[in-house]
């Protein structure tokens, strides 16, 4: 399948997706509890602002406005009937920025989880997901959306289950979990499980990989866990800018753009092909890990102890790859520049 980031990845050994859109528009003003994709329609200019922030930073690839697009989430806000306005009108304006850029960027249509629990651990079933992210990718496919990117996803069956859907919508797509619980998902896969289980996908992603989670070292450790796992697709690192702190009522994320840039460098170096930042990371973090995937060689696949003199400290001893539990303590390490 011919497509815009397959394009892309063609001519270039990496790739820099975009930051946060939580945090960009909080800055924005939105409120705590408020459904940002209502924005879509509401406040066109701050989303447009939103998506031009990334390709003013050199972003190759920005996410749309659409991560809680779905009819589960939107019904918490009274809007689960307009999911497809909603998500065409997120991608329709990405498509006007990417298309005025004056250069190739991808624009993608965020997927974010259903916000309900897979059974039989809960009451979704496999084909209410399905039908839930067909609806979506139907709408973002009708803005505009060059590829699906489906996100913060931490059980296997739902992303199967967007799989599925992206497939009955014929678009391609990438994927990425969240390994937010001592290196795992909160459902428990590891790195190397899952990079046997998108194997095992019919509808096979673009690329794969991990998003959002615990900090930035965190992260790369989960990246190399991939490598290790020898994947034949292209690895996907989206880190948070550093670790969340709650300071006069709002969340703040420590990292600087200095310590994303060193991560976007030891993403690089890890084996990622896309490198992006999720939480906290604004366009100050993008234009920096721009320049310094611009300029700085590429070096040698970091080591743990590497990783963690630059970024600071595990949150984990162990990320479950090599069969450890949980409970051993995290692996000491100092932050640089943060």
């Amino acid at each position: 399948m011919t497509n815009a980031l397959t394009k892309l990845l063609q001519t270039r050994d990496w790739l820099m997706a975009d930051g946060a859109t939580g945090t960009n528009l909080f800055n924005m003003g939105l409120m705590s509890g408020d459904a940002p994709e209502l924005w879509n329609l509401d406040e066109t200019a701050k989303i447009t602002a939103l998506y031009q922030g990334a390709a003013d930073a050199g972003s190759d690839i920005f996410l749309t406005n659409s991560f809680g697009a779905n009819a589960s989430r939107l019904k918490l806000h009274g809007a689960e009937g307009r999911v497809h306005e909603l998500n065409q009108a997120a991608a329709e304006l990405g498509r006007e920025v990417a298309d005025k850029a004056g250069h190739p960027i991808v624009v993608a249509g965020s997927v974010g989880p259903t916000g309900e629990i897979m059974a039989p651990m809960g009451t979704l079933t496999h084909e209410r997901a399905v039908e839930m992210f067909h609806e979506q990718a139907e709408g973002l496919k009708s803005g505009g959306a060059d590829v699906l990117w489906v996100e913060t996803i931490s059980a296997p069956e739902e992303f199967a289950a967007a799989a599925e859907a992206f497939a009955l919508a014929n678009m391609p797509w990438c994927g990425t979990m969240s390994f937010d619980t001592a290196g795992r998902t909160m459902m428990g896969l590891t790195s190397a499980e899952m990079v046997k289980k998108v194997g095992k996908l019919a509808h096979q992603p673009l690329a794969f990989g991990a998003n959002c989670g615990v900090g930035a070292s965190d992260l790369l450790r989960t990246v190399l866990g991939f490598v290790e796992a020898g994947p034949t697709l292209p690895i996907i690192a989206k880190g948070n800018a550093g670790i969340p702190k709650y300071h006069d009522g709002h969340i703040h994320y420590d990292g600087t753009p200095a310590l994303m840039a060193d991560y976007a460098v030891l993403a690089r170096d890890c084996g990622a092909t896309i490198i992006g930042g999720c939480c906290g990371t604004t366009p100050a973090h993008l234009r920096a890990m721009r320049e310094a995937l611009e300029t700085r060689p590429r070096g040698a696949k970091p080591t743990l102890d590497q990783i963690t003199e630059a970024l600071g400290a595990f949150s984990s001893a162990s990320d479950g790859t090599d069969g450890a539990g949980p409970t051993a303590s995290p692996r000491r390490g100092r932050r640089r520049r943060s």
